[in-house]
């Protein structure tokens, strides 16, 4: 059968896609060219944020209505709306022929092969993960790669619902992500991203070494010294990870991060508020001045690099007072970036059982003043960069316009350029940069000799 699978969310979830493909592509499938000659559709769902889960279902609803000029075309959800409404979703959407949670995706072949057997519709939302071999599950002639290093979350924010579609929080062993990043580098591909929820907590809950090479920088940590073991791989050139959380920068940290060659100069470092009460009510385990520690640590030793974060407007309770605070915080950190999203509560979190009220006028409201905000500081930012060169790696052709090319510095900007006679996707360039947006970088390609 000709697939394709349409993702919402976040890179976890675009690494689960990629692993799904893979495994359909195993069991003798193909990917469609386009989503118009598919058998089958698969929609990889998102339960974060409520605007994703209405963008999935009114997605999968628009499928299900050309299933009746297609009906042997199988339609089926996976992912972390999948896990979360389970059986409920082939109730709701008639037609539907599966449904796969987030720890069964290994299942789907099997699964799409008993559909096409006529046994569907099938719900697996099990809580065991069957496992695949991570390192046969990647596209292959990529550039970059996204690799999994702990799964689910035991933090327990009230406000998020991965602990309940994700499980418990489980770190991979160091052997079998050694393993999958030697194999994806021995293919060409130069730039890692190590993925977790809560990626820096890899390892603190059990033993994750046993086989593992020592640390011959003396990193006693999990996290710091897998990042020390990963960096050590010949052939790799940029190591990320995502996300972050103020408990896991420590000294020893922010000592790799500066010490290994291929860590980049980036820290994604959700903050979500800027008033303690609100942290201490949305059970983030961190007060403003932790988290201020944790910037002063890795600005201390890293001056260059580059802060994200995400923030959470109109939490249940937060005053105006509180937003204001949150405004000073934004102005005082400097962020490079920030994702600023309007609360919605979230069926089966402790924040759903309070009152959401902060009305939806004043929520907008909010998150189009931080946006302004912060697109004006990113400008500011950002315009340091005129005038300089900067090493970039080329992403491909621009989304936006096909006579430029895109790529990504080392720490994390996008840099838009006019491309030249041979380049390639992964290729290393030189660019000077011209003029600054708030979201993009423009520059000219240094080549060799000019």
């Amino acid at each position: 059968m000709k697939f394709h699978i349409k993702t919402y969310g976040c890179q976890m979830n675009e690494r689960d896609s990629e692993e799904v493909a893979m495994l359909l592509a195993r069991s003798g499938h193909a990917p469609a060219s386009c989503e118009a000659e598919a058998d089958a559709i698969v929609v990889n769902t998102c339960s974060v944020r409520e605007k994703a889960e209405v963008k999935a279902l009114g997605k999968i609803r628009m499928l299900l209505a050309a299933k009746r000029e297609q009906p042997a075309r199988i339609v089926g959800v996976m992912g972390c709306m999948a896990q979360r409404l389970g059986e409920s979703l082939v109730r709701r959407l008639r037609g539907l022929d599966f449904v796969v949670g987030t720890q069964r995706l290994a299942a789907i072949p099997a699964i799409l092969d008993a559909v096409r057997a006529g046994k569907g519709p099938i719900v697996d939302c099990g809580e065991r993960r069957l496992e695949s071999e991570a390192s046969l599950t990647h596209r292959a002639g990529g550039h970059s790669a996204l690799v999994n290093i702990l799964l689910g979350c035991d933090r327990r924010c009230s406000y998020c619902v991965v602990p309940l579609v994700r499980g418990r929080e489980w770190s991979r062993p160091a052997c079998q992500v050694l393993e999958e990043v030697g194999a994806l580098v021995r293919h060409g591909v130069r730039d890692i991203t190590l993925l977790g929820q809560s990626v820096m907590s890899y390892g603190a809950k059990q033993s994750v070494w046993e086989g593992a090479p020592a640390s011959p920088g003396g990193y006693r940590e999990p996290f710091p010294r897998l990042l020390e073991a990963v960096n050590a791989i010949p052939g790799l050139k940029r190591l990320r990870f995502m996300s972050g959380h103020p408990s896991g920068c420590t000294e020893e940290l922010v000592r790799a991060m500066a010490e290994l060659p291929a860590v980049c100069e980036h820290l994604h470092l959700p903050v979500q508020s800027g008033s303690d009460r609100i942290l201490k009510r949305m059970n983030r385990g961190y007060t403003l001045d932790d988290y201020r520690e944790a910037v002063r640590r890795i600005r201390a030793r890293i001056p260059a690099a580059a802060v994200t974060t995400d923030i959470i407007v109109g939490f249940p309770s937060e005053t105006p007072a509180e937003f204001e605070e949150t405004r000073r915080f934004m102005d005082e950190i400097g962020f490079d970036n920030a994702f600023i999203f309007k609360y919605a509560p979230r069926e089966g979190t402790t924040a759903a059982e309070w009152k959401d009220d902060v009305s939806a006028d004043e929520k907008m409201r909010r998150n189009k003043i931080l946006l302004e905000e912060q697109n004006r500081r990113s400008l500011q930012i950002n315009e340091k960069q005129v005038g300089c060169d900067c090493e970039v790696r080329v992403e491909g052709v621009s989304r936006r316009t096909a006579a430029r090319w895109t790529g990504l510095t080392r720490t994390a900007k996008s840099v838009m350029f006019e491309p030249f006679a041979g380049i390639q996707e992964g290729d290393s360039i030189r660019v000077g940069i011209e003029r600054a947006m708030p979201q993009t970088l423009y520059g000219s390609v240094r080549l060799p000799g000019r």
